[in-house]
């Protein structure tokens, strides 16, 4: 495994700068922000997609420092019932799949969308129960109308320009949110769909992290390193269903924290093990959203607890078996 940054919590910094400053701490491998939610402030998929000199630089920037992008990322709504954000949004993406190619980056990351409940909303229909009735007309209008016709269009546009994963990260708010829509959408529209690995929307859940691995082996085309608290004294009063704003600490059931620091080490390791059990042996890229520190000492935080945890290394030979 590799130890990778995603660099949006380096927004101030250029990208040399963040490259530079990442690889003093020990990581290897970056995510890039290309459009859509993550911003542009390392690079904008818009304005580089057809600009084949500023290309060159940037693959040169990461040669430079030995590093590698493990993956571009535009998340968004393309589903979106606003045609105008749609729109805005599939544009990301569509560029952000442009400059994956030529940048040589077989991974974009991205949300699978959440459409309205009928095709003149206005705003998106996030489904979490199934009665009354009307929710189940709703979820077979927004799988069986919108996302599968999307997603089949979009898997043939990646093939086309080389990229071969799409990593949805799966994200309550949107259609895929667990392993079981992801690999409904899998199966819906073929193995080019695949997961973006995020614990941290799994534990507020109440996932087991490990039987989700489990469940998604050989579907995991990257990973998020970034961890969840539950708050248990305002979640055994409201359940973990929160719509209060993320700066209200006290309040809120959970809260997104540095790696290590919602869930002990044990977990981690056991994550780490059955990672490589499931095969995937690729970049643990950090995000941080950790409102109870800076982006920095977050960053730093994770890092070294993951420098401890990771598993870096080939198998070695078992000569005891």
């Amino acid at each position: 495994m590799k130890l990778g940054v995603f660099t949006v919590v380096l927004g101030s910094m250029n990208l040399e700068e963040a490259i530079l400053y990442l690889k003093n701490l020990g990581v290897s491998a970056i995510e890039l922000g290309a459009g859509g939610y993550p911003g542009t402030a390392h690079i904008d998929a818009k304005k580089l997609y057809d600009k084949p000199e500023e290309i060159r630089k940037i693959k040169k920037l990461v040669e430079k420092y030995d590093m590698e992008i493990s993956a571009l990322s535009c998340h968004g709504n393309a589903v979106h019932p606003d045609k105008k954000i749609a729109e805005a949004f599939q544009q990301d993406f569509e560029k952000t799949v442009l400059l994956a190619e030529k940048l040589e980056v077989n991974t974009v990351v991205t949300f699978s969308g959440c459409p309205g409940d009928y095709n003149n909303a206005k705003y998106p229909n996030w489904v979490t129960c199934p009665w009354p009735d009307d929710f189940l007309k709703i979820l077979d209008y927004q799988w069986n109308d919108v996302l599968i016709p999307y997603w089949s269009e979009q898997v043939e546009f990646a093939k086309m320009h080389n990229v071969n994963q799409i990593a949805l990260e799966m994200h309550p708010g949107f259609c895929v949110y667990n392993p079981e829509t992801c690999l409904k959408l899998r199966n819906a529209v073929g193995p080019v769909i695949g997961a973006n690995f995020d614990p941290s929307h799994l534990f507020w859940q109440g996932i087991d992290i490990i039987k989700a691995i489990r469940a998604l082996k050989g579907a995991i085309y990257h990973f998020h390193a970034k961890d969840t608290k539950i708050y248990y004294p305002n979640s055994e009063v409201n359940g973990v269903l929160d719509t209060k704003p993320y700066g209200n600490e006290s309040e809120r059931s959970w809260l997104f924290r540095a790696v290590g620091t919602g869930h002990d080490r044990q977990i981690w390791n056991d994550i780490f093990a059955e990672l490589r059990i499931a095969g995937y042996d690729h970049v643990i890229s950090i995000e941080h959203e950790d409102s109870l520190m800076s982006g920095q000492e977050g960053l730093k935080k994770a890092i070294s607890f993951l420098k401890e945890t990771m598993i870096f290394e080939p198998k070695g030979t078992m000569y005891w078996a």
